[in-house]
C-alpha cells in the first residue's frame, strides 16, 4: 500500500498527513478527484456523509437544483474511480424546500441520478436528535449502498451478524434455525448518534458539529469491504472513516476542505497508530 500511496502522493502532492494506513489531502474533493481520475487510481469502496445543504458550519446553502447537481458530480466522478466490484456508500439526511415540504429525504432527490447501480437503501435509527411539538422528532438517516456491478461485490454477512438471537438455541428438524454467529441483520440500524452537551456529550465527541459514530462506520466497513481495501472519504469531516479503517486493516484516503478538521483528523490518527503499537508490544512481551 505504500507504494499506492506514492502514486496518489505523487498525483496530489504532499498531503496533510500521511502514516501507514491513511493519507488525507487538505482540497476540496472536486479538485482532488479530478486529479485522480488522470492517475489511473482506483478504490475498492467510498464511505462518506456529504453536507446536507442546510447551512452547517462548514457548509454554504446552494440553490436546490445546484446542489442535487454538485452531488451528482461527485458522485459520479466516484463512480470511474472505483473498482467494478467496489460500492459507494452514501450517507444523507433530509432538507426543507420552500413551499414543499419540511423534512424532504436527500434520497429522494439524488437516487437516481447516480451512475452506481442501487443495491439497497439502509436505515439508520438513532435515539437522540431535534424534538419538536408541532410534527414528529425525526430520528433516522439513510445510507444508500451503492454498487459498481449488481453481480459482483463485497458483502461479507457473517462480520454483521445481530447476536441479539432471542431463541439462539430453537431447532428445526433437529438443527439449529439460526447461525451460531447471530441472525442476518435486517435494513434498519438502531446505533446512537455522537452527542454533544456538557452532561451527554459522546465520549468519541470531536470538534465536528456532524460526527459519523464509530459503530456506524465499523459495521459499513466491516460489512461490505474487505481487508487491506483502498477506501475513499471525500468529505472526511472528522475522520472517522479513516479512524476505522486504521483500526480494521483498511487503507484509506480522503478529502477534507477545512484546516481545523484535517487537523482533528490528524489527531485522531496518530492517537490510532500509537495504540496500534502498544498492543503489538505488548503481544511482542507476551511471548
Amino acid at each position: 500500500m505504500l507504494n499506492r500511496f506514492e502514486l496518489i502522493k505523487n498525483a496530489l502532492g504532499e498531503p496533510y498527513f500521511v502514516n501507514d494506513y491513511s493519507i488525507i489531502y487538505n482540497m476540496d474533493c472536486k479538485t482532488g478527484l479530478e486529479i485522480l481520475l488522470n492517475s489511473g487510481i482506483k478504490v475498492d469502496a467510498t464511505i462518506t456523509s456529504p453536507p446536507y445543504n442546510i447551512g452547517k458550519e462548514y457548509e454554504d446553502i446552494l440553490p436546490l437544483q445546484q446542489f442535487i447537481n454538485w452531488l451528482s458530480e461527485v458522485s459520479n466522478s466516484i463512480y470511474k474511480l472505483t473498482k467494478e466490484n467496489g460500492c459507494y456508500l452514501l450517507n444523507v439526511g433530509y432538507l426543507e424546500i420552500e413551499n414543499t415540504g419540511k423534512a424532504i429525504p436527500i434520497t429522494y432527490l439524488i437516487w437516481d441520478k447516480i451512475h452506481f447501480y442501487l443495491n439497497q437503501e439502509i436505515v439508520w435509527n438513532y435515539g437522540a436528535g431535534v424534538a419538536s411539538k408541532k410534527y414528529l422528532s425525526p430520528r433516522n438517516e439513510k445510507i444508500l449502498w451503492y454498487v459498481k456491478d449488481k453481480d459482483n461485490y463485497t458483502f461479507n454477512l457473517d462480520d454483521i451478524r445481530d447476536p441479539d438471537v432471542k431463541y439462539p438455541y430453537q431447532k428445526k428438524n433437529g438443527k439449529l434455525r439460526c447461525n451460531t454467529l447471530g441472525k442476518n441483520p435486517s435494513d434498519v440500524w438502531q446505533i446512537a448518534k455522537v452527542t454533544s452537551g456538557a452532561n451527554r456529550s459522546s465520549e468519541e465527541r470531536t470538534n465536528h458539529p456532524a460526527q459519523f459514530p464509530t459503530d456506524l462506520i465499523t459495521r459499513l466497513v466491516l460489512g461490505f469491504t474487505d481487508t487491506n481495501d483502498l477506501i475513499l472519504d471525500p468529505f472526511m469531516g472528522s475522520g472517522t472513516t479513516a479512524e476505522v479503517c486504521a483500526r480494521n486493516n483498511r487503507y484509506s484516503i480522503g478529502f477534507e476542505i477545512r484546516k481545523d478538521y484535517c487537523e482533528t483528523i490528524k489527531d485522531r490518527l496518530i492517537e490510532v497508530q500509537k495504540n496500534q503499537r502498544v498492543k503489538e508490544m505488548e503481544l511482542t512481551l507476551a511471548f
